[in-house]
């Protein structure tokens, strides 16, 4: 059974698809997302500029100062932002005792496809810049930015940059060509991401020339292979069920080492119900405990500092 708490999550899809079918009626703001998320406390953010783009340190207390989460946010390509993620990273961050550097990156449709990638390698390669070695970061994000941190290590590889540590992508939106089954055996109990929603959604950060295939915005048709371990959550309830399901069979297939966690009853990104809903906070427990594992920090904080 889901908890109580987890509502809070249903009632937030359902007022985002009311918006949408009710185009002249109240619409919620970019930032009301965030809404879902506690504050996670003993995390101090600074917003700075990295390679030209907004971000934000989030850096928890006593963690380590060389391990960084590269944090993508969600929205379709159309919302979302550093500030709506700032709590749920926060959260990410606090729990795995690392700091993370939440990018912002430009949105659809004034800018498409392969805008957000190329900004996520820039975001990436700034990184390296500032001397954080490639084996301590581990890129995540949700959603739109679930896909994107897969995508962003494939141009990243193909400009010779090295790939990062690990990947955590939760609720990834991967599949351009919107195949899965679960858009509609999940249908009864989605309330936002139908088929033709997610359809409309492509076609918006694709372009009028985008092709659905290409594999920097399509990573099912990419050549995953000597790519880091990834750990994949989704929710069992969602439309985009079948989008963690195939990336993690393609990415097994390229000999990814992968990890994939349904979570029953739960709707897409409930992650951001972190502090809140007894689920998310059971989902950052679990991608925390195995990242930490993957950027050689497995007993304690004693690579802790305050960095710069």
């Amino acid at each position: 059974m889901p908890s109580q708490e987890s509502e809070t999550i249903k009632r937030h899809w359902q007022s985002v698809r009311k918006a949408w079918d009710e185009p002249r009626g109240p619409q919620p703001d970019n930032e009301s997302w965030g809404n879902l998320t506690a504050e996670p406390r003993e995390v101090d953010y600074l917003e700075i500029e990295a390679a030209g783009l907004p971000a934000m340190w989030a850096i928890p207390k006593n963690s380590a100062a060389d391990r960084v989460l590269l944090c993508l946010h969600g929205g379709g390509f159309v919302g979302g932002s550093i500030y709506s993620h700032r709590k749920l990273f926060g959260h990410l961050a606090k729990a795995a005792g690392v700091r993370a550097l939440l990018l912002g990156y430009h949105l659809a449709p004034k800018h498409v496809f392969p805008s957000q990638v190329d900004e996520a390698v820039a975001g990436y390669r700034w990184l390296l810049e500032q001397g954080f070695d490639a084996g301590h970061i581990a890129f995540t994000g949700d959603s739109a930015g679930g896909g994107l941190s897969i995508t962003a290590q494939l141009r990243a590889r193909e400009q010779g940059l090295p790939v990062p540590a690990a990947t955590l992508p939760f609720s990834p939106w991967v599949d351009m060509e919107v195949g899965g089954k679960s858009y509609e055996t999940n249908r009864p109990r989605e309330p936002y991401f139908h088929k033709e929603t997610v359809e409309m959604l492509a076609g918006v950060y694709l372009g009028p020339d985008g092709d659905l295939r290409d594999p920097h915005a399509n990573p099912l048709h990419a050549d995953l292979s000597g790519l880091g371990p990834m750990y994949i959550q989704a929710g069992g309830d969602e439309g985009l069920l079948d989008d963690a399901r195939l990336l993690a069979d393609h990415a097994r297939r390229a000999g990814v080492d992968v990890r994939l966690d349904v979570f029953d009853d739960m709707l897409h990104t409930f992650q951001m119900g972190a502090g809140r809903v007894p689920e998310a906070d059971d989902a950052i427990r679990r991608m925390a405990d195995w990242v930490r594992s993957k950027l050689d920090l497995t007993d304690g904080r004693d690579q802790a500092g305050s960095g710069s």
